[in-house]
């Protein structure tokens, strides 16, 4: 059996043989009512599940696939609805950043900073990210093999920071198409550090809609249950109360209202399999 390190959050601790973490939140912010709705019910049902959540939500997508797709308030205002969102429910909070000099001001408020995959080989910002001695996830780009991470680990680690979470999001197959391959789990995971599974960007179209990336939602639970037989430390899943009305992401997005149908059945798998 793999064991990683144990990477402390608060009162949170990931990997080594500390309970599933959940990664959940709405892929954008839209407004702050949204937002703190989605982080209470989200709070309600990990102290009901006794599982830890960190609350996701970016306050800019820089990647869209078009010019006019919904990229958010941008820095200053999202940091201060998820400073809101902190202060309201004392929940810790997870947002990208994009450029080295977001790293700054983002670090002032959020617990743990999120590379997205598309930067995840940006060495100026792999390093600016780590010399805050926060905990940074990276997200594998789906352009890289599972063991192309050691790369990314070493770029990360030369600062002296260890607080590393490592995210799958799938891998690119062919055209405006993902395939997730459970071995790569087991590869990152044999690294030392603590892998969490992307389950609702696994299931993205990227510009599958022209314009916009669709989405297959319906499959993201049954590659979630796979994950969590296979062995991860942490589910990442993005949420909305409406997701066909959401604007970014809502074809892969996850209705809140089957959050916890979802979370109950993981948990049972994990405690059948462990990791």
């Amino acid at each position: 059996m793999i064991t990683t390190k144990e990477i402390k959050i608060n009162n949170i601790t990931i990997g080594a043989n500390s309970s599933l973490l959940l990664i959940a939140g709405p892929c954008v912010i839209e407004d702050e009512d949204t937002v703190l709705e989605t982080a209470r019910r989200l709070k309600e049902i990990s102290e009901r599940l006794h599982i830890p959540l960190i609350f996701k939500s970016s306050y800019d997508k820089a990647n869209r696939t078009s010019l006019k797709g919904f990229r958010g308030p941008g820095l200053k205002k999202g940091l201060k609805i998820l400073q809101a969102v902190k202060e309201k429910y004392g929940l810790l909070i997870l947002s990208d950043v994009h450029s080295v000099e977001e790293v700054k001001p983002a670090a002032e408020v959020l617990d743990v900073l999120q590379i997205p995959a598309f930067l995840c080989r940006q060495t100026d910002l792999i390093l600016e990210a780590s010399k805050t001695g926060k905990p940074v996830n990276i997200k594998k780009g789906q352009f890289l093999a599972p063991w192309d991470v050691k790369n990314i680990i070493e770029k990360f680690t030369s600062t002296g920071n260890e607080k590393l979470l490592l995210t799958e999001r799938g891998t690119s197959f062919g055209y405006n198409n993902l395939v997730v391959d459970m071995r790569g789990i087991v590869i990152m995971r044999s690294f030392g550090y603590p892998v969490i599974f992307d389950a609702t960007h696994s299931v993205q179209l990227p510009g599958g809609q022209g314009t916009s990336s669709g989405g297959q939602r319906e499959f993201a639970s049954y590659l979630a249950k796979a994950a969590v037989a296979v062995g991860i430390d942490g589910l990442f899943m993005e949420v909305h109360p409406t997701p066909d009305k959401a604007l970014c992401d809502g074809p892969n997005m996850i209705p809140l209202s089957e959050v916890e149908d979802l979370l109950t059945i993981l948990l049972k798998i994990q405690q059948v399999v462990g990791k």
